[in-house]
């Protein structure tokens, strides 16, 4: 795309829907002053002093619910975050690939489950099943073991289970987020150890989101209906400012659902769930600048995970397979809590400082209600199972406890003409791994151990007059992994440099390297042992004189994943460009994520079976091993154009990864999705329509095995209606146009290819489903 002014005051438009154009309004149209027209400093001290004026409006936009897709006018793209350099800035001024959901389009959406809502957000997708509530989140191709991480309220979220299932998920219900922040790549490599895929920081819902400019108090009560099957949500969040240092906020949300069906009418078993949960926060403010938050989540999910016998029986690989179809009755308690204190004072240059501890705890309990075939099992004295997962009767438990700390201050002074701002800090977070299954696979397939990553980092921002930035960083990273039979870690120093500058108004360029690195994870590590062989013969014998269908190797020489990130943008922000009231807003990404070491499940070669005679080749061995080298690269970008009474936008990524030592693709890339959001607000914008069309290419280029994604189109329809300023109504249609599509590659069983059948079964999403909702508020004085 070219890029052209007639002077110095042209403004650049990208038309985002339907092509991209250039765009050359009057030279009435002005930047907004707050672009480049402040000293940095003076800028930060205001920013101090209005914020608790942010916050207020924040609750009168949630108030008001006018954005694109049903909240507020003020673009997504200009909201506060410092995600990307632990400083505050708006989204579109961040020289990163930085994309932001606010609370108002969350609730514009009506969000079944995480995926609802990040269909705008370029580089995001997800590997969901639809028997298992947990979200899996992919950032440019990257998921699995941390890659991503992944923080509630700032608590990291590393919850893992191997199985027929991406390794790494978490759980949150979408009612109780108040926001989210996302940076893509390792440029957020300040944020936390590990993220060489991004960083997706969640807000729980808090008191500005309730209690509304001049109330004392205030109550919000939601409730809303869906079908496909039956789905039912019920929440009421409510705050009371008991003095002017004192804020209570709590909240409690029900969601149900029963088995939906795909865009094909077939049913998909065990995707009904029922989901309680709650939230609470108390924030004192001891003195002058300071704030404290004592904050804790509680989420209980009931549901079932496994898909019974159907399907084609072809071959006797898949009759050993199908016979192993397993369903577990599963109840998943996350708890969190989090105590955060913070200090800032306009003339207080030399601290600014934030502190976090929290602690969290996944607790997955469950046991084994169905196992298909008629035939009994001996290894269940007569019962129905196998030595896989167990037999109908037998409990499993996977426990994740995690404990951290996250403390930064930024110091800003003067040199000269350069503003300078200098942020450094150190994290340090610990998992536990604790899996318990007294018969089954579960302890050898996820297993335990201890894990300590901690790191610190010193980054300094300069600004030269109003047209130059650099950000300067260097991070350092550490881990120790032990357990009883393996004791091993590592350390490394990341840099990352950026360079920004703005020759015109609203017209910011910038490029950046990054790197970023993760620490192998505790199963990457510690895997070992046999598969079992599901009832079936053993394949190969294995090392401690066990057999099974093949063999787990532990590497205790993993060595850590290098993220190295080359990264060109094109940050766009227009006020008054046709009226006085419209608005523009753009950013634009191209990048190379090139990954030294890439951890990935290796086989030995095929062979045929050692203890048995059987047709075909079959691996004896798989190991976590380092794959040289491979490469992420791709493009990015995410527009949005309001003119008050209408807006359209356009997000869009096109993206491919290889294992460059084989040529092979990736099999966790999305290879493009584009999605078109417009949106119209009448009847003096207390109604708001609004569509949303988001358009995904299957991802073909995989490794041998593997059954290709689906490529698909998915259009939903959104109303909000605020009746009065205390009542509001939503509905919406999802999946419009009643489309079967499974996200992801699945990936095979065996050499023969069959695909792992639950995985199969699980994997599509919901055909149509029509939505409705009331929200009511009440609150005084």
């Amino acid at each position: 795309m070219a890029f052209g002014a007639r002077h110095s005051r042209a403004l650049v438009l990208v038309a985002s829907t339907f092509s991209s154009a250039l765009v050359f309004p009057t030279p009435a149209a002005t930047q907004t002053a707050d672009v480049v027209g402040q000293p940095e400093q003076k800028k930060q001290k205001q920013a101090k002093r209005k914020s608790a004026a942010q916050d207020a409006q924040s609750t009168s936009s949630a108030m008001n619910a006018r954005a694109q897709i049903g909240g507020t006018p003020v673009q997504s793209l200009d909201t506060i975050t410092v995600a990307a350099s632990k400083t505050e800035e708006r989204a579109v001024d961040a020289l990163a690939p930085v994309s932001a959901v606010t609370l108002e389009q969350i609730q514009g959406l009506q969000p079944n489950r995480m995926s609802d809502i990040f269909y705008a957000v370029p580089g995001v997708s997800f590997q969901e099943r639809g028997d298992d509530p947990a979200t899996v989140i992919n950032v440019r191709g990257l998921q699995d073991f941390g890659r991503v991480a992944v923080v509630v309220d700032g608590a990291r979220q590393n919850y893992q289970r191997t199985g027929h299932n991406a390794n790494g998920s978490f759980f949150l219900d979408p009612e109780l987020i108040g926001g989210v922040d996302v940076v893509r790549g390792p440029t957020a490599n300040i944020y936390g150890s590990g993220a060489i895929g991004g960083v997706v920081s969640f807000r729980t819902k808090d008191i500005n989101d309730v209690v509304r400019p001049g109330e004392r108090w205030g109550v919000d009560m939601t409730g809303s209906y869906g079908s496909n099957s039956s789905r039912g949500l019920g929440s009421i969040f409510g705050g009371v400012r008991a003095s002017p240092d004192v804020d209570m906020f709590g909240g409690a949300v029900y969601r149900t659902q029963g088995n939906y069906k795909d865009g094909n009418g077939t049913e998909i078993g065990n995707t009904g769930n029922d989901i309680a949960a709650g939230v609470m926060k108390l924030t004192v403010r001891p003195a002058d600048g300071h704030e404290i938050k004592f904050g804790g989540v509680f989420q209980d999910y009931q549901y079932s995970i496994g898909q019974f016998n159907r399907g084609p029986v072809a071959t006797a690989a898949q009759r050993a397979l199908f016979q192993g179809s397993s369903v577990y009755a599963s109840d998943a308690k996350n708890y969190s809590g989090t105590i955060t204190w913070k200090y800032a004072k306009p003339d207080d240059m030399w601290w600014d400082w934030s502190a976090t501890v929290y602690g969290n705890r996944t607790d997955n309990d469950q046991v084994k209600t169905y196992h298909s075939g008629t035939t009994p099992s001996a290894y269940c004295g007569g019962g129905f199972g196998n030595n896989v997962s167990g037999c109908v009767g037998d409990r499993r438990s996977y426990l994740l406890d995690t404990i951290g700390t996250d403390v930064n201050n930024t110091t800003r002074f003067n040199v000269g003409d350069w503003r300078n701002a200098l942020t450094y800090g150190f994290d340090v977070f610990n998992d536990k791994v604790n899996t318990s299954d007294s018969r089954g696979n579960s302890n050898i397939t996820t297993p335990g151990g201890e894990r300590t990553v901690s790191g610190g980092f010193a980054q300094l921002k300069n600004n030269y007059s109003t047209w130059l930035e650099i950000v300067s960083a260097i991070r350092y990273d550490r881990y120790d992994l032990d357990s009883a039979a393996v004791s091993t870690g590592g350390d490394r120093f990341s840099p990352k440099i950026t360079v920004g500058v703005t020759p015109v108004a609203g017209l910011t360029p910038y490029v950046s390297y990054a790197e970023g690195y993760r620490a192998p994870s505790i199963t990457e590590t510690l895997i070992a042992g046999e598969h079992a062989t599901g009832g079936g013969p053993a394949f190969f014998p294995c090392p401690g004189g066990t057999a099974g269908l093949f063999c787990f190797l532990p590497n205790p020489n993993l060595r850590p994943e290098v993220g190295k990130n080359k990264e060109a943008g094109i940050n766009l922000k227009y006020d008054g460009i046709f009226a006085a009231s419209d608005s523009f807003r753009g950013k634009f990404n191209v990048f190379r994520n090139d990954v030294d070491d890439y951890i990935d499940l290796v086989g030995s070669t095929p062979i045929s079976p050692i203890l048995i005679v059987y047709p075909g080749l079959y691996s004896q061995f798989y190991q976590y091993q380092n794959v040289a080298h491979a490469r992420i690269e791709g493009v990015e970008w995410e527009t949005m154009y309001d003119a008050g009474l209408w807006y359209v936008g356009l997000s869009d990524h096109v993206m491919r990864g290889k294992n460059t030592q084989t040529n092979i693709g990736l099999a966790t890339i999305t290879p493009r999705k584009v999605t078109t959001t417009a949106g119209l607000r009448l009847l003096d914008r207390q109604l708001i329509l609004a569509a949303q069309w988001s358009s995904f290419a299957g991802n073909t280029d995989l490794p041998a095995g593997y059954l290709p994604s689906t490529s698909y189109e998915l259009v939903n329809l959104y109303l909000t209606w605020n009746a009065t300023k205390d009542i509001t109504f939503t509905a919406s249609i999802d999946n419009l146009l009643n489309q079967y599509y499974r996200p992801y590659a699945i990936p095979g069983s065996g050499a023969d290819s069959t695909t792992q059948n639950d995985v199969l079964w699980s994997s599509p999403g919901p055909g149509r489903v029509y939505k409705a909702g009331l929200k009511i508020h009440f609150g005084g004085a």
